[in-house]
């Protein structure tokens, strides 16, 4: 069971801001804890730049899904770019191609309760997140 889908296209840093409000919106009505909030939109915020600087831009789609026991937050973040060559290269703490710390994709990744990565080479990415309320 869930809502209907928000859906943001993402192609500025203005539209990444609007990721963020928007996430931090649902994540209140929603009911997450202040941390998991915080958790969520930090996340958010780190995967809707990678669809941007990385994907070249894409959309996001945020959606409050409930499973019968509790309620989440399930976004989905797509870009039609180049992909990601090595995954597990890209998922490893410290790895970088744009000059950050290389915490991006392995920092979200631990600040969620789901993740779900599907990428192909000149095909684009599709990243699935999912924090559920405690």
């Amino acid at each position: 069971m869930s809502d209907p889908v928000e859906r943001i296209a993402v192609s500025t840093d203005q539209d990444v801001v609007r990721v963020r409000q928007l996430v931090r919106t649902i994540a209140v009505s929603a009911k997450l804890s202040l941390v998991d909030q915080t958790k969520l939109v930090t996340a958010a915020s780190e995967l809707a730049r990678n669809t941007l600087v990385y994907g070249g831009g894409g959309t996001v789609e945020v959606t409050r899904v409930d499973n019968g026991r509790r309620q989440g937050i399930r976004i989905v973040f797509a870009d039609q770019g180049p992909g990601i060559a090595d995954l597990d290269l890209a998922l490893t703490d410290g790895y970088t191609t744009g000059g950050g710390l290389g915490l991006g994709l392995s920092g979200a990744r631990r600040l969620v309760d789901e993740f779900d990565i599907e990428t192909a080479v000149g095909q684009g990415t599709s990243i699935t997140v999912t924090k559920w309320c405690r």
